[in-house]
């Protein structure tokens, strides 16, 4: 009998806040150990928390999201348990009532229902390597505010998974929830795997596979322990519930813990902290300022003659979007296609080169009309936007004008002068003309090449093929 592999996902989302859930630490990336941690991620005697509104404002947009229900009430709980980089002793999460709950995620046809998400803090880091017969405690990511977001185990094999997980991270990056970084663990992902028959109803024993922050590494790793498991069973053994962890370099998880479940963590409602309360004018605010959704704005983009392709990237995140929209608003509708060309052609390339973010290009997009209306007059090719003053603009020369004007880039537009070009190309290569007229089309191509040589470049290409052809007539 073959075998089904079941998969849940718990991801954990780190909030795009300046400050940390419960104190005004920062959350800044690669600052030196135990520098970014105040007294109350500290745990000192006499601190206490006060909730990061910021950080609630995120959830409720995932929540929105994700077309979940966002408790109007919601309680912070203490999730006890010892980790030596957890300075409380606990963990302030969320357990019985979170701040969403429900909702889908759509991955192609199939609908992932999402169980849970609920707000709580990340602890420190223990570090290993730098020292020896000992470990350093870094406290810097210790209440750095986390969502963690929790599916139903509607994920069937590792390729169901990663697409979940790459669509989650995808909506999280879009609303500007989260900054999806996952080699800075700003996003990563809990898989709990588990396998049954073919046609059985009830779930098997699942094993949790910590802390996934790759989508590669993820997929390797549901692969592995699901044929894992499914070794065990058919040999006769029994899978026990645990925690395990995915070495990258073997391929393979390993046991890390027996999996805990809710009674060992103690949970009660945290003292310290009142109920969250959520007002609908709250919702509503926050409602009004999230964008339309990625769908939406490639469907946009489609409609006004943006290729599939070009629409994708265009919403490849919100800030290439915003970039693309600027550039279109003042454009006329047959400039779209160009401008999206330009963008995600040599405009991104250049921002690639250089490392830079679209928000720090250095050509800014309310130019691109200007420049394709010096294409769409005839006063220079594609071929010269592209090549000389999109270059020239990134440098800073000017705005396209000044450049044409400064490069010598006008092109012949002069019917006369064309012709009269034409005409000497043709008395020159009267064995190039036959072979055209005999039907051999490169020769075509060569004659426009001559002209074209014979102007350097400047002669109007579609007039020079226009006068070509009607001059030659076969």
């Amino acid at each position: 009998m073959s075998w089904e592999i079941v998969v849940g996902i718990e991801t954990h989302a780190q909030l795009r806040t300046k400050s940390k859930i419960f104190s005004g630490a920062g959350t800044a990336f690669g600052a030196a150990p135990n520098t970014q941690a105040s007294a109350v991620d500290l745990a000192l005697p006499g601190t206490l928390p006060v909730l990061n509104r910021a950080a609630v404002e995120h959830a409720v947009r995932l929540g929105l999201a994700v077309k979940g229900t966002i408790n109007r009430r919601s309680i912070f709980a203490r999730k006890n348990y010892f980790y030596p980089d957890l300075p409380k002793g606990y963990q302030i999460s969320q357990f019985e009532t979170p701040i969403v709950q429900g909702g889908s995620l759509s991955i192609g046809e199939k609908k992932i229902r999402i169980t849970r998400a609920h707000l709580e803090e990340d602890a420190g880091k223990s570090l290993h390597e730098a020292f020896r017969g000992m470990s350093g405690i870094d406290l810097n990511r210790a209440g750095t505010p986390l969502l963690e977001i929790v599916s139903e185990p509607d994920l069937r094999g590792a390729q169901e998974a990663v697409a979940y997980a790459r669509a989650l991270h995808d909506l999280v990056t879009w609303y500007g929830i989260c900054g999806g970084n996952m080699e800075e663990g700003e996003f990563r992902c809990d898989a709990n795997v588990s396998v049954r028959r073919t046609g059985e109803q009830k779930l098997g024993t699942r094993c949790e596979i910590k802390n996934l922050n790759s989508f590669r590494f993820m997929e390797h790793a549901i692969e592995f322990e699901a044929r894992r498991q499914i070794e065990v069973m058919e040999s006769g053994g029994r899978i026990e519930q645990e925690t395990r962890l995915y070495d990258p370099d073997r391929k393979e998880t390993r046991s890390m813990r027996t999996k805990e479940d809710a009674q060992d963590y103690r949970y009660f409602p945290d003292p310290d902290l009142l109920p969250l309360v959520i007002t609908e004018e709250m919702i509503s605010a926050i409602g009004n300022t999230m964008p339309k959704s990625r769908e939406e704005r490639r469907n946009e983009f489609m409609h006004v003659k943006v290729p599939a392709e070009q629409a994708a990237q265009l919403t490849s995140s919100i800030g290439v979007t915003t970039f693309a929209l600027e550039a279109f608003r003042n454009a006329p509708p047959e400039a779209i296609p160009t401008l999206a060309n330009w963008i995600v052609g040599p405009l991104s390339a250049r921002l690639n080169e250089e490392n830079l973010d679209i928000s720090q290009s250095k050509i800014k997009p309310d130019l691109l009309p200007a420049l394709f209306e010096r294409v769409a007059d005839g006063t220079i090719s594609n071929t010269s936007a592209v090549g000389k003053v999109l270059p020239a603009m990134w440098s800073g020369q000017g705005s396209p004008d000044q450049i044409i004007e400064k490069l010598g880039l006008k092109q012949i537009s002069d019917v006369s002068v064309i012709e009269k070009l034409v005409d000497e190309v043709l008395a020159k290569n009267p064995k190039q003309v036959e072979d055209y007229r005999a039907g051999k089309d490169k020769a075509f191509n060569s004659l426009v090449g001559q002209v074209m040589k014979a102007t350097q470049g400047k002669a109007n290409p579609a007039q020079v093929n226009e006068i070509l052809r009607r001059k030659l007539g076969r």
